[in-house]
């Protein structure tokens, strides 16, 4: 089932969804259920997705990158194998939708003078507090 990342829609050919063991608690249920769930997007071979978006999912995605270039996610907190499937869809689909906003441009700006008075006011009157801790010299 193609997974919806916002306004893009994720084939199934560039999915691969793999069912393997859970580990922790759980005693007999865990030892024997492969319910954790591997979700494999191929990033490189994608042609949903731009250059661009590719590389800020590459950033985003982190650990969960692969040396082949795919993004790996396992989900394994559910008990079942359809909870967890769809945990794992849920959060591949939002890194996606994460990479697909354009980050702002940010424009430098410089502190305007007033501004630098009122930090240069404070650091004199926190100077003073500093200054009012120490001894007491009595010069009389």
């Amino acid at each position: 089932m193609p997974i919806r990342a916002g306004k893009l829609l994720i084939p199934d050919d560039e999915l691969s969804v793999a069912f393997v063991r859970s580990g922790g608690p759980g005693g007999q249920n865990v030892n024997k259920v492969s319910s954790a769930v591997q979700l494999r997007f191929d990033l490189q071979g994608s042609a949903v997705l731009t250059e661009t978006v590719k590389q800020r999912l590459r950033r985003l995605a982190g650990r969960r990158l692969t040396d082949e270039g795919a993004v790996l996610i396992i989900a394994r907190t559910q008990r079942s194998q359809e909870q967890n499937r769809r945990e794992a869809e849920e959060r591949l689909a939002q890194l996606i939708e994460a990479a697909l906003v354009e980050p702002k441009k940010r424009h430098a700006t410089k502190p305007t003078r007033a501004s630098k008075v009122r930090r240069l006011d404070s650091k004199t009157r926190r100077s003073g507090i500093k200054r009012g801790r120490g001894r007491i010299s009595h010069d009389d």
